[in-house]
Formats: C-alpha cells, sequence, structure tokens
C-alpha cells in the first residue's frame, strides 16, 4: 500500500480509538449498564395481584459499576431512592467480580489511549520494527479487544448468574422480598461492545496496510529458514 493511504489508514484507526477512549470514559462515570424492572413478591401475594393490579407492585431500577437508582413499588405508590455500590453495598454483591469490571475499563481506557497516540505516530512519525511500529499497533489494540471482551463477559455474568438486580432490591428489605421482572444491558454495555469491535476493526485495518500479522510473519520466516538449510 503507498504511503499517503498508509498515513489515511493509520489516522482513521487513531480517530476510532481516540472516539472509543472517550466513549469508555463516558460510560464508566454513568448509571446506564442495566435497566430492570423488580416486582415486590411479597406485595404481590398478599393481595394475589394479576393483571393490571401488578403494575402496582412493579418498581423500576437502573445502575451503573459505581451508583444507581431504583423506585419502590409495593402497592402504595413508588418510592425513589438511590444507592451506591462503595461502600454500601460492597458486601453483598460478588465484590471481585464487580472490581475486576472496574479495574478492566480502566486498562480498556488507558490502552485505547496508548492506541490513538501509537497510530498518530506511525501516520505522522518514522515509526521502526519494535513496539512503536507494527508490532505495538496489533499489541495495543489486541489487548483493548480483550479487554473489552473481559469486561462483557464478567458484568454479565454478575448480573445473570450471580442476580445482581435482585440483591440490590433486597438490600436491607427486611419482610419483603423482591424479584426481578424483567432486565436487559443499557447504553454503557453496549458501548463496550462497539469499542471492542472497534479494536478489532482496527486490527484489520493493520493488516490492510500491509503489516502481517506477528504470528504469520514469523510462520513465515520460519518456512524461509528451513528452505535455506535444505539447500545446504
Amino acid at each position: 500500500m503507498p504511503a499517503q493511504q498508509k498515513k489515511v489508514v493509520f489516522c482513521i484507526a487513531g480517530v476510532l480509538s481516540f472516539a472509543c477512549a472517550l466513549s469508555i470514559a463516558g460510560a464508566i462515570g454513568t448509571q446506564l449498564w442495566i435497566k430492570g424492572r423488580i416486582l415486590c413478591k411479597t406485595g404481590a401475594l398478599l393481595v394475589n395481584a394479576t393483571g393490571q393490579e401488578l403494575e402496582k407492585f412493579i418498581g423500576e431500577i437502573q445502575y451503573g459499576l459505581f451508583y444507581g437508582e431504583r423506585v419502590r413499588q409495593c402497592g402504595l405508590g413508588g418510592r425513589p431512592f438511590q444507592f451506591s455500590f462503595f461502600p454500601d453495598l460492597f458486601k453483598i454483591i460478588p465484590a471481585s467480580i464487580h472490581v475486576s469490571v472496574i479495574v478492566f475499563c480502566l486498562v480498556f481506557l488507558v490502552f485505547a489511549l496508548i492506541g490513538t497516540g501509537f497510530f498518530m505516530y506511525n501516520a505522522f512519525g518514522k515509526p521502526y520494527e519494535t513496539l512503536h511500529g507494527p508490532l505495538g499497533l496489533y499489541l495495543w489494540s489486541f489487548i483493548s479487544f480483550s479487554c473489552g471482551c473481559l469486561i462483557m463477559i464478567l458484568f454479565s455474568s454478575e448480573v445473570k448468574i450471580h442476580h445482581l438486580s435482585e440483591k440490590i432490591a433486597n438490600y436491607k428489605e427486611g419482610g419483603f422480598i423482591f424479584k426481578t421482572h424483567r432486565e436487559q444491558f443499557a447504553n454503557s454495555f453496549w458501548i463496550i461492545l462497539v469499542c471492542s469491535l472497534v479494536h478489532f476493526l482496527n486490527i484489520l485495518l493493520i493488516r490492510l496496510a500491509g503489516f502481517e500479522f506477528p504470528f504469520s510473519k514469523s510462520k513465515d520466516s520460519e518456512t524461509a529458514n528451513g528452505a535455506v538449510d535444505l539447500m545446504y
């Protein structure tokens, strides 16, 4: 690929990485990771509520990585209140998974910024065949993509397997029992997915610019060396 086209490809990849970094930073700070509806099971059973009556016992919940808000509905109108994971809910949630999600989000952000810098350096500077060059671009993009995948896997397991929404809803509720009526991943979660796909796209852009994948390059060199050995 001509040098000018390589510059354009690396600029596009750099801009995409920077946009991802901004999006990840925004996603970390919002409470739009999960939106759901919580059923007050105790209240519904007491009056044997069905159909339209059941709506009086279904409240709303939404939260992110650090805080969230909830509307408690037990037949007497909604009562909104906010909650925080640190320190309020730290003892009842799967803390190791939750902290891991936050850590990987920060790592994702850092490597997206590093990738931005290296793409721009390769576009306008004079890179050489080390971590400053194509090898580094592949490495930073792969690490970013991997972090995004780990974030989605860990957060999904925390919500679906460990029933995070129910644990939050039942926190300090005494004799009332709340169950998840419906929940779905919200904007911030899908931002992480999109950013992961963008970094995978960046890997393809590096290949499009004419740089071999690191492992395929090593295999080619091994084949060439083997051919030379046979000649002698």
